[in-house]
């Protein structure tokens, strides 16, 4: 485990951990399941979270036995879909929909003059910052459309410490999902999972909720594990 001193960086996912909008694309793949005729459960939404979009609807069909049903074209379209879902649900975001504490540990990571990057397999993520006033925040962004390969490969992860110009080892990671720890973790990053700590007992840290995510908690659980 690396020292509290060595970190330089931090790199966010954004669904689930800066805001709300996890909701929003659950909504909008559950409509678009509904139309497939595929049952929606809690177990499919839990393994859709920090997954990239042609991968989540890959998911869903093979959940729903129709895998091979659709070609790729009908598969684009099918994702482009989703997507108009999502972002007429994306309008009525503010940032009264920016979970508890992130504002303000987004804002005092900043003002400590740590470097800051999001890893968010949203194509749409920089619209959603925007819409929550914390664009300003961070230095760079990941553009998921250059990536191979999504989550939990580690490859958005390696590139959210590369636009830093960090080392992975000088970068900490914050996620909600189990695809987006694994992902930190193989980018040689220390992993921070906020939400249930069984589901997440990959992560290096862990928090219950976002209000406990603080540089202070932060440091004393790094130090405590290297106690």
């Amino acid at each position: 485990m690396v020292k509290f001193e060595q970190i330089k960086g931090f790199i966010f996912d954004l669904d689930g951990v800066i805001a709300n909008t996890s909701t929003y694309h659950a909504e909008a793949w559950h409509q678009l399941a509904d139309k497939l005729g595929v049952t929606w459960t809690d177990d499919l939404a839990n393994q859709l979270k920090g997954v990239g979009r042609m991968d989540s609807l890959n998911m869903i069909l093979e959940y729903g036995g129709k895998l091979n049903d659709y070609t790729e074209d009908e598969k684009i379209q099918l994702a482009a879909e989703k997507n108009d879902n999502y972002l007429k649900l994306l309008e009525t975001l503010d940032k009264s929909q920016i979970l508890p504490g992130m504002e303000e540990f987004i804002e005092d990571i900043a003002d400590h003059n740590y470097l800051i990057s999001l890893a968010s397999s949203s194509k749409n993520s920089p619209r959603v910052l925007e819409k929550l006033g914390l664009s300003q925040y961070f230095n760079a962004k990941v553009d998921p459309a250059t990536l191979k390969h999504g989550k939990p490969d580690p490859e958005i992860y390696v590139r959210g410490a590369e636009v830093l110009n960090l080392r992975p080892e000088e970068c900490i990671g914050l996620e909600d999902a189990i695809a987006g720890v694994k992902s930190i973790n193989g980018a040689g990053e220390t992993s921070v999972g906020i939400g249930d700590a069984n589901l997440l007992h990959e992560a290096d840290i862990n928090f219950a909720n976002t209000s406990e995510v603080t540089l202070a908690n932060i440091k004393d659980a790094l130090d405590s594990v290297r106690v």
